[in-house]
C-alpha cells in the first residue's frame, strides 16, 4: 500500500482491487482496514503510574497586567545586535529586568507560561538564575519530565534531589557519603551557607578519598564564609597532589590577610620591592626573584610562565599579587597607597608592579588601594596611575561603593567620551545614578552633533536602554527630533540618531510600565 501511494494509483493497482477511477478510494479503504487490524492485534498494557503532583508554590500570583506583559516578552525574538533599526523596544532584552522585578516582589510564575519561560532560559544562560527563581518548584517538576529542560536540575542546587535540613546531621552525612557528585556539591554549598565550620569538617572527613577533580570543586565551595578558621585545612591542601587544588588553596589563603601564607608571600615580596633613597627623588627599586624554589611552588606560585612572559617578572607578579596590601605602607616608608602609586619605579618595572597591585586589590577587595590605582577619572592617558588597561579599571571599580563607582565613570565619560567607556558602564549598578545617566546622554548628544552614525555607539545605546532611570524619558524627548545635519556629517546620520533616541525613549517608558504593572499600579 505504501508503494501504491508513492507511485500513484494510475501506475500501480492496490492489492486485491482493480484499476480505474475507484482505485484511490480502494487504497484508502484498504489502509483503514489495515489500521483496524493493527489496533485490534495489540494487547492492552498496564497503565503507567501518573507523575506525582508538583510541589505547591505558595507565592502570590502575578497581577493580570504583569502576566500579559510576561507573555508578550516571551513571544518576542532576540534583537539582531549592532545596527538594530526601528523605534520599537527589544523586548527580549528587557526580560531579565522583568524577571528581577518579579522576584523582588516574590511572585509565582503563571503555570501556563512556564514552558515558554524554560524554553527562553534554555537558549540564554544569562536568564537562568532569575528564570529558575521565578519559576520555582514547578520548573524542577517539569524538568524531570522533559529532557530539553534538564538544565534546571543542573542549575538549581539540589535540583535533582531534596536536600536534607543542614541541622539534620544524620541525613546530611548519609547523603554526603552515598549521594551523586552533583548532589554532594549542592549539599556542601547548602551546609556551608548555613554552618561554615560543619561544612569544612564534612569535607575534611572524606578529603583523602576524593578524586582530584572533585576535591577542586569541593574546595571552591569554601569561598562562601571564608574565615581564619579555615586556614589549617587550606594549609594542608597546599600539599595536595593536584596542582589545581594547590593553586586554589593558595588563592583562598592569600585572601586571608592574617594567614601564614600571606605572611610568607609578604616576606618574599618584601625582598624584591623597596624604596631607593640614594636618588634625588624617592624611587621604588625592584629586584625580581632569580628562581622559583619548591617552597614558592607549594604556596601556589606557578613556575612556568605563559608564552611571551619572562620568568622573573612572572614570579614577581605572583608574589606581589598574593601579598596583603596593608604590608606596603610600613614597608615603603609609611606612605599612603596614593603616595606609593605615585612613586616612580626604576628599570621599567612599573607596569608589572602596578598590574600586580591591581590584581591584589581586586582579590582582596581593598577600597583604598582601588581608589589609588584608579586615580582621577580625568587623568589624561585614560589608563590611571596604576591600572594598565580599561579591563583592570573595570575590576577595580567593583570594589568601590555603588554611588562612588557611578560618579567615577561619569567623570571618565565627561573627560574621555564614550569610545572607551563600555566596559566601565557594564560594572555600574542599575538603574544608573542620575549623574551617570546624564553624562551618557550628554556624550551621545555630542556624538550626534559630531555627525557620526549611531551604530558606532550601539553597545552604549543598548546599555542605556536597559540601565537609564526610566524617569529620564521626559528629558530625552527633545532628542527624538531629526536635527539639521552639518555639511561634514555622514549622510542620513541625523535621521538614524532620531530613530535611536525614539527607541531609547519608548524603551524607558516600557520599563516604567513594567514596574507599575509589577507593583499593581493601575495604568
Amino acid at each position: 500500500m505504501v508503494t501504491v501511494a508513492l507511485l500513484g494509483t494510475d501506475r500501480r493497482t492496490p492489492p486485491g482491487h482493480s484499476s480505474g477511477s475507484d482505485a484511490p478510494r480502494s487504497l484508502l479503504d484498504a489502509a483503514a482496514v489495515q489500521t483496524v487490524r493493527r489496533r485490534a492485534g495489540l494487547r492492552p498494557a498496564v497503565a503507567a503510574a501518573p507523575p506525582e503532583r508538583a510541589a505547591h508554590d505558595a507565592r502570590p500570583a502575578l497581577p493580570a497586567p504583569a502576566r500579559r506583559r510576561l507573555a508578550m516578552l516571551l513571544t518576542d525574538r532576540p534583537g539582531t545586535g549592532g545596527g538594530r533599526r526601528g523605534t520599537a523596544p527589544d523586548l527580549m532584552e528587557l526580560l531579565p529586568q522583568w524577571l528581577a522585578g518579579a522576584n523582588e516582589h516574590g511572585y509565582a510564575a503563571p503555570p501556563e507560561l512556564l514552558p515558554a519561560l524554560l524554553d527562553a532560559a534554555r537558549g540564554r544562560t544569562d536568564l537562568r538564575p532569575q528564570a529558575l527563581t521565578f519559576a520555582g518548584p514547578r520548573a524542577l517538576w517539569l524538568a524531570r519530565l522533559n529532557p530539553d529542560w534538564k538544565f534546571a536540575l543542573r542549575s538549581t542546587p539540589g535540583g535533582a534531589t531534596t536536600l536534607p535540613d543542614p541541622e539534620a546531621t544524620a541525613d546530611v552525612h548519609h547523603l554526603w557519603e552515598e549521594g551523586l557528585f552533583a548532589e554532594r556539591v549542592a549539599l556542601l554549598s547548602a551546609v556551608r551557607a548555613h554552618n561554615p565550620i560543619a561544612a569544612r569538617e564534612l569535607l575534611a572527613g572524606t578529603w583523602s578519598t576524593e578524586r582530584a577533580e572533585d576535591r577542586l570543586m569541593f574546595l571552591d565551595s569554601l569561598r562562601t564564609g571564608l574565615a581564619d578558621a579555615d586556614e589549617p585545612f587550606l594549609e594542608q591542601a597546599l600539599s595536595d597532589r593536584s596542582r589545581n587544588v594547590r593553586a586554589t588553596a593558595a588563592e583562598l589563603l592569600s585572601a586571608l590577610p592574617g594567614s601564614a601564607l600571606a605572611a610568607r608571600m609578604a616576606s618574599r615580596a618584601g625582598t624584591c620591592v623597596a624604596v631607593d633613597r640614594t636618588q634625588s627623588t624617592p624611587t621604588i627599586a625592584v629586584e625580581a626573584p632569580h628562581e622559583c624554589d619548591a617552597s614558592m611552588e607549594r604556596d601556589g606560585v606557578v613556575a612556568n610562565p605563559p608564552t611571551g612572559r619572562g620568568e622573573r617578572s612572572w614570579w614577581l607578579g605572583q608574589l606581589v599579587e598574593a601579598t596583603p596590601l596593608d604590608h606596603w605602607t610600613p614597608k615603603l616608608g609609611g606612605r599612603t597607597p596614593e603616595e606609593i602609586v605615585a612613586l616612580p619605579v626604576a628599570d621599567d618595572w612599573q607596569g608589572e608592579l602596578h598590574a600586580a597591585w591591581c590584581r591584589a586589590a581586586v582579590r582582596q577587595r581593598n577600597v583604598v588601594w582601588s581608589r589609588a590605582l584608579l586615580g582621577t577619572p580625568a587623568s589624561p592617558d585614560a589608563g590611571g596611575p596604576g591600572a594598565v588597561s580599561l579591563s583592570e579599571r573595570a575590576k577595580l571599580l567593583c570594589a568601590l561603593p555603588g554611588d562612588e563607582r557611578a560618579e567615577w565613570v561619569a567623570g571618565f565619560i565627561a573627560a574621555h567620551g564614550l569610545s572607551e567607556a563600555f566596559q566601565l558602564l557594564g560594572v555600574c549598578a542599575q538603574p544608573w545614578a542620575g549623574p551617570l545617566g546624564r553624562a551618557v546622554v550628554d556624550a551621545l548628544n555630542i556624538a550626534r552633533d559630531a555627525g557620526s552614525y549611531p551604530w558606532s555607539f550601539s553597545g552604549v545605546m543598548g546599555l542605556a536602554e536597559r540601565c537609564l532611570d526610566p524617569a529620564e524619558a521626559s528629558r530625552l524627548e527633545g532628542l527624538t527630533a531629526t536635527p539639521d545635519e552639518p555639511e561634514d556629517a555622514a549622510p542620513g546620520a541625523g535621521g538614524y540618531w532620531s530613530e535611536a533616541f525614539q527607541r531609547l525613549v519608548s524603551t524607558l517608558r516600557l520599563r516604567q510600565a513594567m514596574r507599575d504593572e509589577l507593583r499593581g499600579v493601575a495604568a
